[in-house]
């Protein structure tokens, strides 16, 4: 059996790259993100994306510099569902640490939800490791439109960066 390989790419996420990302949220996230990306214009926050040689995001997810002092935060990270595993997100996390770096930062932190245990298995892999937990919540839109308030418990996990 022959694989397909395709040329990746990792660029600053767009307004226009919106339109073409419903597979990683839904309207209301989507309204969430492009509020996200006025902060990347004020430098508070990088948010990436990975994109296809045709210039599709494939992958999205933000570094946010303002929750943790001489750190960078890795959030809302998300990669196309039919794409999971095969290595998107390694790429990602791998261009959101280069960003840190490059800002003379030295660590990278990111919360994993505690029932998602195939996303801490990447983290823990890539050299990040728990250093407590903490809740969060938000809102979120229901496939009908209605709203719900999620709430979880996420393990916070650090990684120092070379």
């Amino acid at each position: 059996m022959t694989g397909v390989v395709l040329e990746l790419s990792v660029r600053d996420f767009r307004h226009a790259d919106l339109a073409s990302c419903g597979w990683s949220g839904s309207e209301q996230h989507l309204a969430g993100v492009a509020r996200q990306l006025e902060r990347a214009r004020t430098g508070e926050v990088d948010y990436l994306a990975v994109c296809t040689p045709t210039d599709i995001p494939v992958a999205k997810g933000g570094v946010d510099y303002q929750v943790e002092e001489g750190a960078g935060t890795l959030w809302q990270l998300a990669v196309h569902p039919a794409l999971q595993s095969c290595g998107i997100g390694t790429l990602l996390i791998g261009a959101a640490e280069q960003r840190i770096r490059d800002r003379g930062l030295r660590h990278a932190e990111l919360g994993v939800e505690e029932d998602n245990p195939r996303a801490r298995a990447l983290y823990e892999r890539l050299g990040y490791v728990a250093r407590g937990r903490r809740p969060d919540a938000w809102t979120e839109q229901a496939p009908d439109g209605s709203l719900r308030h999620h709430e979880t418990m996420c393990t916070v996990m650090r990684k120092r960066l070379p």
